[in-house]
């Protein structure tokens, strides 16, 4: 598989903040030479960008879309191409695709994930004296890379984590349209009446009194852990943690309304009326998205818990006057990347149609649907007890080639190696700590205890791997349906009515909201079929961007609703 052909002179154009409010555009040509610079105030960056963004549609270098693009987004200025760095430096630092990745650098890693970088690898501190310079330096490095990648897949990845960027930026200025009404509603009827400052609503009372009643503890504080479980064990119920799949295991009259006490406190802060005053203003929820923010690829939250919403509050999301909703999501997404990764026809075959579990029922693996979905995720979670151990064994009878390529990433992680997704995002290697437990199992004196848990933590990292490359590359395929998706989008004509709360894309079809593997666009009435079609030609063209002429199906249950209830 390669990326497609760049045009011969496709135009670069890198944007340098160089000071407040201060910065320098530089134009190159496909080659990497230097045509022109132009030094530009805030205001001068607007109009510039704009006209060439008309003009000649370049390839725009920004050390990060969070820095620069929400100012062009309330000026109403879109980017169509970009090579963000920022995002890229993540990638490309850590590909084991080329020889010679990138150094790890302070000065590339989000500001979002600094927290976690030292876990990642050794950090190289250093002060750049000139930003202009440490920013063409970075650059070139990248290009260099990426030229040593000869196949296109880490240019193709870099290219869909880039829109990506400017895909949560985007959605971020649009806002996901939010009925406060509606979402109140919910509340009151799940959680009970609004509860006055610094009390509780009122079904949360009434469950938290009959909880204490059976504990026998009037006083009992029942978001403390450590008292809560003492009053469990005090009625007989010996749980180690007050864990919803932990409390369920005992039968005490005490456990259903505990558990139902618990749902509703998540809920309540979570997303309840406090949530819903910080994150919803003008019918919009406006969360932080953060592009490539787990190892995988995956998308994260810095803000609003985008990726927690529950289904509770779907009816919530809804579509403003003249405008309407395109709700899509892939049918099990990642056992069919899995299927074209391993190039296994069999279980492509099974794939066809939008229900893959039928499809390995039909094959004769296993007998039931239940069976079927216990056994395939068992296979890409690593799974060797239960049902889904038990069931894994047969798969591999069946999909030899899908069930190599997992056990192979699997054994790779065991040994501390690293694995790569389909286009090239490797996965990072065990800490130095695991690395010493590993290395002390193996020597002669090793005491026993100390061998099984280094083999545990061996099999633990196994695990992770083993699902990094199918999760990582259902990322992938998600990102550059996100990418095709945006573009066929900007082709569809102007709304007849607006929708003012979207701020710059008042006028136009838009994305709002993007979880894993589902998409929610907001669209004028009258091009929703030309939205959904969208939908459908932007996911056909991911699946050949990937996998060529492979034969895998990758069906989406789209619906087009005033709301994104199910």
């Amino acid at each position: 598989m390669t990326a497609p052909p760049r045009p011969a002179l496709e135009r670069r154009i890198a944007l340098v903040e160089t000071g407040p409010n201060a910065f320098l555009a530089i134009e190159f040509d496909d080659a990497g030479d230097e045509l022109g610079r132009a030094a530009l105030d805030a205001k001068e960056l607007i109009d510039w960008v704009r006209d060439r963004e008309a003009a000649d549609a370049p390839r725009w270098i920004l050390r990060s879309a969070r820095q620069i693009y929400p100012r062009l987004l309330k000026a109403g200025v879109r980017l169509a191409r970009t090579h963000d760095l920022m995002l890229c430096h993540a990638i490309l630092r850590d590909t084991a695709s080329v020889e010679h990745p990138l150094p790890p650098s302070a000065e590339w890693v989000p500001r979002e994930l600094v927290v976690e970088a030292p876990a990642l690898f050794d950090v190289v501190e250093r002060v750049a004296a000139d930003p202009v310079a440490e920013f063409l330096d970075q650059y070139r490095a990248q290009r260099s890379v990426l030229d040593e990648a000869t196949d296109g897949r880490l240019t193709l990845l870099c290219a869909a984590e880039s829109a990506g960027g400017l895909v949560a930026e985007e959605m971020r200025a649009a806002g996901l349209p939010w009925d406060v009404a509606a979402h109140e509603a919910i509340l009151t009827a799940t959680l009970g009446s609004r509860p006055v400052a610094g009390g509780l609503p009122s079904r949360m009372v009434e469950l938290g009194d009959r909880v204490r009643e059976l504990l026998d503890d009037p006083t009992l504080h029942l978001d403390s852990q450590p008292k809560l479980l003492r009053a469990l064990h005090r009625v007989g119920v010996h749980a180690e943690s007050t864990g919803r799949w932990e409390l369920s295991e005992h039968d005490h009259p005490v456990i259903e309304p505990l558990l139902a006490y618990k749902k509703l406190s998540r809920l309540l802060s979570a997303n309840g009326w406090s949530w819903l005053s910080e994150w919803v203003h003008e019918g919009r929820f406006r969360p932080v998205y953060i592009t490539g923010g787990v190892v995988t690829g995956r998308w994260a939250s810095s803000g609003g818990g985008a990726l927690q919403v529950p289904r509770s509050l779907r009816p919530a999301v809804r579509a403003d006057a003249g405008w309407i909703l395109v709700v899509a999501d892939v049918a099990q997404l990642e056992p069919r990347m899995l299927a074209a990764m391993a190039h296994d026809e069999a279980m492509a075959r099974a794939a066809r149609g939008t229900d893959l579990y039928a499809g390995v029922v039909e094959s004769g693996a296993v007998s039931t649907r239940e069976e079927a979905k216990y056994a395939v995720l068992g296979a890409m979670y690593g799974a060797t007890t239960g049902d889904s151990g038990r069931l894994v064994p047969r798969l591999r009878k069946v999909y030899p080639r899908a069930m190599a390529l997992v056990d192979e990433a699997a054994r790779v992680g065991e040994d501390g190696g690293v694995v790569s997704t389909w286009l090239g995002r490797s996965s990072p290697r065990p800490s130095s700590e695991w690395a010493a437990l590993q290395s002390r199992a193996t020597d002669a004196d090793a005491e026993a205890a100390e061998v099984t848990v280094a083999r545990r933590r061996a099999r633990d990292w196994g695990r992770f791997t083993r699902n990094f490359v199918v999760q990582g590359t259902a990322a992938e395929w998600s990102l550059i349906w996100l990418a095709e998706l945006r573009h066929r989008l900007q082709r569809l004509p102007p709304a007849a009515r607006p929708a003012p709360a979207s701020g710059p894309f008042a006028h136009e079809a838009h994305l709002a909201f993007f979880l894993h593997d589902e998409v929610i666009l907001h669209v004028p009435e009258e091009h929703a079929e030309a939205a959904a079609d969208a939908v459908r030609e932007a996911a056909a063209a991911a699946t050949r961007r990937l996998f060529g002429a492979f034969p895998i199906d990758v069906p989406l249950d789209l619906r087009v609703a005033r709301s994104a209830e199910k």
